[in-house]
């Protein structure tokens, strides 16, 4: 099969990317205010000088994420690496908070403890501009086309998991996709049945046999804080108040943006290793297809809620919401009335004609809750 329409690019491709990128204005002036301190014209013999993608990703990219995580995190945890099989390639199926970051740092991290980069899934809706599908292709990502048209569409996801498989099992590289379109604006993360569906099409097995062809790992990303958490609030008003709304690329822009550039606190990635046997497993119980795809999407949940790191952000939103003092116990007065001072001045932020104050607390505080909320559903002992 042919995958030249959404493949990362090749390393012999490389150059000519990175020469499109540097002819381009909007592009050099984003990367101007990431390298503030080097002058345009170094900068764009530095751009320029790359052979490979993973130089690229070395020298330009991975000092940025070093800045960020110096500067927008309390630190950046990688976990459960021991559960990862020495020279196997893995399908990461995470949560989705932030557009750009969860498979940037997770990358980042990944280099620090000397394992390669990962090919990375990205919707096609994030493709503002010409130059962001150059700059993703050669940062090893894939493009998820989202809405090819009914006819296309099974044809463009059969494409879309062999590509996955062909990462895996023949290009020897990890490849990262989010368990669902499109990030869980109220932190309640589910995988989506259609996305396993798609996974199903990278070969003519069994249902369970194709997953298993992909070694599958669930990921968890656990940020303290989510710097868009104000811009999701005002995203579910402007939903209630007009079913019909829908984002601008330029409200896009502004969520990498902000997510990028704002503060995170502590961040942890945990992997929960291969879950091919328990999908086997589950397989041989179930003869019902959909019932399959179900009791799959579920496990990936389960394994995603267990390994959630739970802040002290989090028991006091549930507390909040659920008017209780369940979680009293673990957290101090000051913390608490210092989260509330955090929610009242996100509210600031939200530039609304008929602002709904109470409503959008309520929308911040499940953000803030329902990871605690998912991990209690599936956790018996909360202090394991």
């Amino acid at each position: 099969m042919n995958f030249d329409a959404i493949r990362s690019y090749n390393d012999d491709e490389i150059p000519a990317g990175l020469e499109r990128l540097s002819q381009n204005k909007q592009f050099m002036n984003v990367l101007s205010t990431v390298y503030p301190l080097i002058p345009k014209d170094a900068l764009r013999q530095r751009l320029t000088s790359f052979k490979s993608k993973n130089d690229f990703q070395k020298v330009m990219i991975y000092p940025f994420l070093q800045y960020l995580e110096a500067n927008m995190t309390k630190g950046i945890n990688l976990k459960g690496k021991e559960k990862l099989q020495e020279g196997r390639n893995y399908l990461y199926v995470s949560n989705h908070r932030d557009i750009i970051l969860d498979s940037a740092l997770l990358c980042a991290k990944f280099l620090e403890v000397g394992m390669d980069t990962v090919e990375i899934a990205i919707g096609d809706n994030l493709l503002i501009f010409p130059w962001i599908e150059d700059l993703v292709r050669i940062n090893k990502s894939f493009i998820v086309r989202r809405s090819p048209g009914a006819k296309q569409m099974l044809e463009s996801s059969r494409q879309m998991a062999q590509y996955m498989k062909y990462i895996i099992n023949e290009k020897g590289q990890s490849a990262w996709i989010a368990q669902r379109e499109g990030r869980a604006k109220d932190s309640n993360d589910q995988t989506q049945e259609s996305l396993l569906k798609m996974f199903n099409l990278c070969g003519d097995g069994t249902f369970a046999e194709n997953l298993s062809a992909l070694h599958i790992c669930p990921l968890s990303i656990s940020y303290e804080f989510d710097p868009c958490d104000y811009l999701k609030a005002k995203e579910f008003q402007q939903k209630r108040d007009n079913p019909e709304f829908r984002k601008s690329p330029q409200d896009d822009l502004l969520n990498m943006k902000t997510g990028v550039m704002g503060y995170k606190g502590k961040v942890v990635y945990t992997l929960a290793g291969e879950i091919s046997e328990k999908i086997q497993q589950l397989a041989s119980r179930l003869s019902n297809r959909n019932e399959l795809v179900s009791a799959t999407a579920t496990l990936i949940d389960s394994h995603i809620y267990r390994n959630y790191s739970i802040f002290n952000v989090n028991k006091i939103a549930f507390d909040l919401l659920e008017q209780s003092d369940r979680f009293a116990s673990e957290y101090s007065l000051m913390e608490k009335l210092d989260f509330e001072k955090y929610l009242g001045k996100q509210i600031e932020k939200i530039d609304l004609d008929n602002k709904d104050v109470d409503f959008l607390m309520i929308k911040l505080l499940e953000m803030y809750a329902n990871p605690l909320k998912n991990y209690l559903s599936v956790a018996q002992d909360l202090h394991h």
